[in-house]
């Protein structure tokens, strides 16, 4: 240490002085506004960047929010359309069991119908030929009956027994 005092020179000292000041007046002129307006753009920026990120941040919260809404008025039309498509389905099975039932019992009617028509039908005819039947055989006994008069009378006078008179 001794050593740096004994070579200390006062003139280096005074120039050295000099030059530390021209420097600081040069960057002082020079360079010291333009990084001060620099870091002050940069810190500026920062503060925007981070107004914005938070504008963009409250704007993502309304956004979600507004999303879910929508998410939930959907789900809620989704339901509703599904319950009227529901009823709708339901009313129409009920339409058409309805329709089906009335159907059926007007056909099991007219099946009804048409038999007892059928029936009617047979009997009128077995009755005919029942009659038809009936004259044949009567005619064939009555020509043979008819063929000798004291049969005839006796004939008449049995189907005298059976008449009542009121």
């Amino acid at each position: 240490m001794e050593a740096l005092i004994n070579q200390f020179s006062y003139g280096l000292f005074f120039w050295q002085i000099i030059i530390l000041l021209i420097v600081i007046f040069i960057l002082g002129k020079f360079a010291w506004k333009p990084i001060v307006n620099a870091l002050e753009e940069r810190e500026q920026g920062i503060t925007e960047a981070l107004a914005s990120a938070e504008k963009a941040k409250t704007e993502m919260a309304r956004l979600t929010n507004e999303n879910e809404q929508l998410l939930k008025e959907a789900r809620e039309e989704r339901d509703n359309i599904l319950k009227e498509a529901k009823d709708l389905k339901d009313k129409i099975v009920a339409e058409a069991k309805s329709a089906a039932q009335t159907e059926g019992a007007k056909l099991i009617e007219s099946a009804k119908r048409e038999i007892e028509e059928q029936k009617l039908k047979a009997l009128a005819e077995v009755k005919n030929q029942v009659s038809a039947l009936s004259l044949d055989i009567a005619r064939k006994v009555l020509t043979k009956e008819f063929e000798d008069q004291n049969k005839q009378e006796a004939l008449v006078a049995d189907l005298l027994k059976d008449v009542k008179i009121n």
